[in-house]
């Protein structure tokens, strides 16, 4: 059933800009509450019969991350370092279309633990960071989670082990079926003692909610799914909002302003069709669900008079305390073929080294999993191990040997650092002439050291699950992700935080922001279930708000 069309002229209830994990949701949470929403996507609208299985045109032509005036982005390690620009790939990774991340995200779903929320209260201050707790725990945030795993539909196994934070639902279904990388890595992680478990996803392992089971094909990550078996927004929240009758999806709407009154409230967005022509839709309040550059980049945009600074950025860390979750891996050859090409990603994981421990004399700490990372021509041109030459003979033998081949993949905490942040690019222009983004970037040693420590212990299990051959790869300072967080952080104070703990802007009352910018913490790189939580809780008391007339 299709949407409600809204004329711009019409001052719906919500705009929301972005459709991806919190815009999802926000849409359909709000439009089933009964308010007019429109959802602004850069992107196009795709279905589940657009998505194919062309590598080259998802990793090497990022036919995903291209949409209707897609910001330039450069890069720097620090602020005294020439800018580095590369037009054809980009160093922030998220898909334009309509689900956005969701679409072609790997869908790894785990649950922060209680002490990702409080920290600050366990370790103290980490020189160079700017570490803090975050205006809400665990514990109120639980009711959340369940909700995201029920209604967005998460696979796994409750209970499977033994420091899994309190739930009070098991997850509605079953784990996907395990792998050969599950099994080695299962096999190596108890020879040393570990605990692995089946790892959550949001994948269906079973039908679910009226959408197919996984059929294994083996194109998760960085792929649309054309089963619809992916817990996307685009295949389970939108649909339901615009059956709602409150709900228009607007893609190609490329917003670039929030657009304020003189008394400094929100009145819209502006936004470019893709015709090239501008339009301005009002609304009553705005929520930016953008990401954590894309969020950034708007309040620059939409600075005035009032808001020399940008948007709701009096306390000036609006873009600052960029977080991108570390990643390491440790690679394998085995004697016998693992096919690993077939199905999901991930099928165990290990949380034995998920909190920090003081006597490794660094902060942080992550997950490590089992599997396969690269699709067959992303192997060939991506993959590498020692030795190979990458042509000729030898190299020739390496690509016959990925059957026998996995990772063991490591995914842990980013520190917030004030000068990892988000900025206007002064140089690089839009299709409309418009800024950027530049990214200055740096990891905290103690990122690096927690990434070195993982890895180790990722080589370790490859090495107890009889592997002939193991390697570590590199670590290296990051200069990309997917995993975009905390540039416009929540907190009590509006001196240290942009929004307050529902999301709401301390400077702009009926200005909403809720995506991966909220964060105040990394988590232990696995984001999304977290983005979704937050966005359901956000989404209830917005709607509250506005039926008491408070916004």
């Amino acid at each position: 059933m299709p949407g409600k069309t809204y004329k711009t002229s019409e001052r719906v209830d919500f705009v929301i800009v972005g459709s991806g994990a919190a815009g999802g949701v926000l849409a359909r949470e709000l439009s089933q509450a009964g308010h007019s929403v429109v959802v602004m996507e850069r992107g196009p609208y795709m279905k589940q019969g657009d998505f194919h299985h062309d590598e080259l045109a998802y990793w090497f032509a990022n036919e995903l991350m291209q949409a209707n005036g897609v910001p330039p982005q450069s890069f720097r390690h620090s602020a005294d370092e020439e800018t580095d620009f590369h037009p054809d790939y980009p160093n922030m990774l998220y898909a334009q279309c309509v689900g956005g991340g969701t679409v072609h995200f790997t869908a790894n779903y785990w649950r922060f633990h209680p002490v990702d929320f409080h920290e600050h209260t366990v370790h103290g201050d980490i020189p160079g960071a700017a570490l803090a707790d975050w205006p809400i725990s665990y514990e109120e945030l639980e009711p959340y989670y369940t909700q995201v795993e029920w209604e967005i539909g998460v696979s796994g196994l409750a209970g499977a082990h033994p420091n899994e934070p309190h739930r009070s639902k098991p997850y509605p279904m079953p784990p996907l079926p395990v792998k050969s990388s599950g099994v080695l890595f299962e096999k190596g992680a108890f020879e040393l003692g570990l605990h692995p478990f089946p790892a959550p996803m949001a994948i269906n392992s079973v039908p679910y909610d009226g959408r197919a089971a996984c059929v294994h094909c083996g194109f998760c990550m960085g792929f649309g799914c054309e089963m619809g078996a992916k817990s996307s927004t685009l295949f389970n929240m939108v649909p339901q909002a615009e059956a709602t009758g409150f709900c228009e999806i607007r893609a190609g709407a490329n917003v670039v302003r929030v657009d304020t009154s003189k008394q400094g409230r929100a009145t819209g967005v502006i936004y470019y069709d893709l015709q090239g022509r501008q339009h301005l839709q009002k609304a009553k309040a705005v929520v930016l669900s953008a990401n954590g550059a894309e969020t950034a980049r708007l309040l620059f945009l939409s600075e005035n008079g009032r808001f020399a600074d940008g948007l709701a950025n009096s306390s000036g860390i609006v873009g600052r305390h960029m977080m991108f979750n570390g990643g390491g891996t440790a690679g394998a050859f085995f004697e016998h073929p693992l096919n690993e090409y077939k199905s999901v990603q991930v099928t165990r994981i290990s949380h034995d080294f998920y909190d920090t421990d003081p006597d490794r004399g660094f902060y942080g700490g992550g997950g490590i999993d089992g599997r396969v990372m690269w699709s067959p021509i992303a192997y060939a041109a991506f993959g590498s191990m020692p030795g190979d030459p990458g042509w000729g003979p030898e190299h020739k033998d390496y690509l016959r040997r990925y059957a026998h081949f996995m990772y063991s993949s490591t995914h842990s905490t980013s520190l917030p650092v004030a000068s990892n942040r988000v900025e206007l690019d002064p140089e690089h222009m839009d299709s409309y002439g418009l800024p950027g983004i530049r990214l200055t970037y740096t990891d905290h040693p103690d990122d690096l050291a927690t990434t070195r420590f993982l890895v180790d212990r990722a080589a370790e299990i490859l090495e107890a699950a009889g592997a002939q051959t193991v390697w570590k790869d590199p670590v290296r300072p990051q200069s990309f992700t997917a995993h975009l967080l905390g540039t416009c952080r929540m907190g009590n104070d509006p001196a240290t935080s942009v929004v307050d703990k529902y999301h709401r802007t301390h400077d702009v009352p009926n200005l909403f922001i809720c995506d991966g910018s909220s964060l105040v913490t990394s988590g232990r790189g696995q984001p999304t279930e977290t983005i979704q939580a937050l966005a359901f809780r956000a989404a209830e008391h917005i709607s509250r708000l506005a039926k008491n007339g408070e916004i």
